[in-house]
């Protein structure tokens, strides 16, 4: 904890001093503010300042609903905060999720000449929910990325792997699918992923994948979204007029790694939800996917070798851009990533931060 802001402890008007233990005041009222994925301020009301040396703060999450207010024998140094002006910070040591609900409260206390504290009673609690990543936060897991993301591998085509039904106009199961026009429907991503991403829950889009097989420089046959592919030119969704946005770097305890990139349109309605929370890539020079032109001027692109690119295309795709086909290989319905955890022990894809 740190301290942040010069103003002093607020006195309540309230008529009832809400006295605890060796008449020590109890904090009212807490007020959260400043909220981001990892850090929250804390504030609040209080009748006199008696002797108070320390506040212990009691953090909690929502999902847990057993109370484990911090006793006064048990409660480290270190979640400790001394006595400061308010509000103050909380970060660090807490090891803050991001958007992840939490209840706080406090408590006044007085420590002893013999090491030993004096304690009010606890505050009424506060409840909040922690932020996405920041801008910063997510430059960390670009620059993370980029360190593996190894040499780049030519491809032409974008591929969409689903069941048959997907495909058939006359099939009413899949809301991402528009059977009268032929078109796929951008839908909301899920929560695969880092828990943090801006993305994760609110951008909608519709996803592809681009990784070609290194021995092949093909697709590969086996998926495991469904035993139908479409393939659309990659110049279709990649061009002159789109913009390229980094979205999420993770892996589900495996060896490989999965980077999330955002294709959207300029002055799409995707490109206005990505400006200002993502970091924004160089569509020619960038670790992950490129477009550049051959020497005749025909459009060429490439992709990372290292990592397996899950990209989201932000508008509608019309069926009759590409071709639908079945693929050779299996349907590995283990392998997919819909809603996949992120491991939080892995040190090349997490950051200091919340998982």
């Amino acid at each position: 904890m740190e301290q942040s802001g010069t103003k002093s402890l607020q006195l309540s008007d309230s008529e009832d001093g809400g006295r605890g233990p060796e008449d020590l005041p109890v904090p009212q009222r807490p007020v959260i503010s400043n909220i981001t994925c990892d850090s929250f301020n804390i504030s609040w009301e209080m009748e006199g300042g008696g002797n108070i040396t320390h506040y212990f703060i009691d953090l909690n999450k929502k999902e847990e609903p057993k109370e484990n207010h911090f006793k006064h024998k048990d409660v480290p140094t270190k979640l400790v905060a001394r006595a400061v002006s308010l509000p103050m910070t909380v970060r660090g040591h807490w090891f803050l999720s991001p958007r992840t609900e939490y209840s706080v409260s406090v408590q006044t206390a007085a420590k002893q000449p013999d090491g030993e504290y004096q304690v009010s009673s606890w505050s009424e609690s506060s409840h909040f929910c922690t932020a996405d990543y920041s801008a910063v936060h997510l430059n960390q897991l670009l620059k993370k990325a980029e360190a593996i993301a190894g040499r780049m591998l030519p491809f032409s085509l974008f591929y969409r792997n689903q069941q048959k039904e997907y495909f058939q106009q006359d099939s009413p199961s899949y809301r991402s699918r528009d059977a009268q026009c032929c078109r796929m429907l951008p839908s909301v991503k899920d929560h695969s992923g880092s828990h943090g991403s801006p993305i994760s829950g609110k951008l909608e889009g519709v996803f592809f994948s681009c990784n070609t097989e290194f021995n092949t420089g093909k697709p590969p046959q086996d998926s495991p979204y469904g035993p139908y592919r479409f393939q659309i030119p990659a110049e279709s969704l990649f061009n002159q007029n789109t913009i390229v946005y980094f979205g999420d770097f993770y892996c589900m305890y495996t060896s490989y790694h999965y980077v999330i990139l955002v294709l959207a349109p300029r002055g799409s309605s995707g490109d206005a939800f990505c400006r200002g929370r993502l970091p924004e890539l160089d569509p020619t020079n960038n670790g992950f996917l490129r477009c550049g032109a051959a020497a005749d001027g025909s459009p060429t692109f490439l992709h990372a070798q290292d990592v397996i690119l899950e990209v989201i295309y932000t508008e509608p795709v019309d069926l009759s851009l590409g071709t639908v086909s079945q693929i050779a290989g299996q349907q590995l319905l283990g392998q997919s990533t819909l809603n996949a955890k992120k491991d939080p022990s892995c040190k090349v894809c997490n950051i200091s931060v919340g998982r």
